[in-house]
């Protein structure tokens, strides 16, 4: 995969395409999260509130007083004034309806939580957007999309829910998040640890950063998906790369590619960088939708996708051409499940929506993750990490250069033990589970891991195919909220 598109890669979790340099990893941080029309799912129905906090735009400096309006939605059906909670999800990079109506958990705790439900959207993503249409202008307009600056609304807005809720005011507040928004709910208890009395922080890979872990981390464990899923299916994919370069080495052979993958658009020899990219994309998003059951979640999938995929891809020992439609037919189960498409659109994960923006330009400044393959432990092309290549194009972008180490310097990287009351909670499928938590660290500092699971499987909806290994992680879950709950009642029954 291109370097560039390692990067964006791991988008936290959206899936367009922004800074090149960012591209499959990072993408897929932000790809995973959100459709480009957030409102085109099928929504779950759910029944919520939509209110506006006016935010300061700058809450660290003193020389602006502008403000913008923070969209939040509040279900209270089953929240009970005596003995309840607040379950505060800290949104992520997208529209926070989309995120509401993926994340089932919540609505599934929030009776025996006796739970208020906020969900609260990020600024510069859905409609929390500072400046209006000019907030991705220039660097000048998009200088306060940062987590700090996040996280501190997040505060704000519950200290006016706590102030304007009548019986609010004495209630303990627990933030839940899941993938970029699983790093801020770890970040908000540790920040802000009178404002919130724990955290569920899913999926969250606070350790993908610097060199806490090493940079091949991440797709290797794309490659073990693959490897288990199907004999010789990660070995098929493999050796599909230097078949590509084989076969788009001539005019005809670029023809050839263009039927055989059954393309939207002509393939050039400047296109097979993006090609393979693209490709590698797709074997990532798999990865962290690799759930138990059909999902709608980037695309319609089928139980588990990646079984379905390596059905394709048994034979690695084919000529090129017969790799190569073997791997069209495996693409074919992401793009075309349903069976309504006409032809594969290389560009298609490159539409430019508000929330790819946002992301690409917060990989280009402090959510600097490394990612590499070295072809041998993966199943991909080898490419080292390279920083200077990523700044580069982050300036040729946005006009900043990223700041890899700050956010260890802000939330502690590994020295995090002083901290207490955060559950986190990853998917041994889950790529991503690479630079996130799986040991304990203490006692209050607490790891899930769920066998089965893919990106946050915990957060969504129950099943009836939910495997055990997730029933388990959310039964642990509640019983450590119920803990944090039952622990803050206690002490304030004390004080009294």
């Amino acid at each position: 995969m291109g370097r560039r598109a390692l990067l964006l890669l791991l988008l936290p979790f959206l899936a367009p395409w922004a800074t090149k340099a960012l591209r499959p990893a990072l993408r897929a941080l932000g790809s995973l999260h959100l459709p480009t029309n957030p409102t085109s799912l099928p929504a779950v129905a759910k029944n919520y509130s939509v209110l506006y906090f006016q935010q300061k735009v700058d809450h660290f400096g003193f020389n602006t007083v502008k403000t913008f309006n923070q969209r939040y939605l509040v279900a209270d059906k089953y929240w009970k004034k005596n003995g309840g909670s607040i379950l505060f999800y800290t949104g992520n990079e997208g529209d926070i309806i989309w995120f509401c109506n993926n994340t089932g958990f919540m609505w599934d705790v929030a009776e025996e939580l006796k739970a208020m439900l906020v969900f609260a959207e990020h600024r510069y993503y859905g409609e929390s957007l500072p400046f209006g249409d000019n907030s991705f202008k220039d660097s000048r307009h998009l200088n306060f999309l940062t987590s700090e600056q996040a996280l501190a609304d997040f505060a704000e807005l519950i200290k006016h829910l706590k102030r304007t809720i009548p019986g609010a005011e004495n209630q303990p507040v627990i933030a839940i998040g899941g993938s970029y928004g699983g790093m801020l709910a770890a970040w908000f208890r540790m920040k802000y640890p009178h404002m919130a009395v724990g955290a569920l922080a899913a999926s969250a890979p606070i350790w993908q950063f610097e060199d806490l872990v090493p940079c091949g981390v991440f797709m290797k464990i794309v490659t073990t998906d693959f490897r288990k899923s199907g004999p010789h299916c990660s070995e098929s994919i493999r050796r599909s790369w230097d078949a590509i370069n084989r076969l788009s080495s001539t005019g005809s052979g670029l023809q050839w590619l263009t039927g055989a993958l059954h393309l939207c658009s002509p393939l050039t020899s400047q296109d097979i960088q993006h090609l393979k990219d693209w490709i590698s994309e797709t074997w990532v998003n798999l990865a962290m939708v690799d759930y138990p059951y059909a999902s709608n979640f980037l695309q319609p999938l089928p139980a588990w996708p990646i079984k379905v995929v390596c059905q394709y891809l048994k034979n690695p020992n084919v000529s090129d051409s017969l790799l190569l439609q073997n791997i069209f037919q495996a693409l074919n189960v992401y793009y075309n499940y349903s069976g309504q498409v006409k032809c594969l659109n290389i560009s298609e994960t490159a539409t430019s929506s508000l929330g790819t923006l946002g992301w690409s330009y917060q990989a280009c400044t402090e959510v600097v993750m490394p990612f590499c393959t070295n072809g041998v432990d993966d199943m991909f092309e080898p490419h080292s990490w390279n920083l200077k290549e990523l700044s580069d194009e982050c300036f040729e972008q946005w006009g900043v250069r990223p700041r890899p180490s700050w956010i260890t310097t802000m939330y502690g990287g590994k020295n995090i033990s002083s901290h207490t009351n955060i559950v986190f909670s990853n998917g041994e499928l889950d790529p991503w589970s690479g630079g996130g938590v799986t040991k304990d660290i203490t006692d209050t500092l607490v790891a899930v891991t769920i066998s089965e699971g893919a990106h946050h499987l915990d957060l969504r909806a129950k099943n009836a195919l939910d495997p055990t290994s997730v029933l388990l992680a959310r039964a642990l879950e509640v019983r450590h909220m119920k803990n944090w709950i039952r622990d803050f009642y206690d002490h304030a029954g004390k004080q009294h």
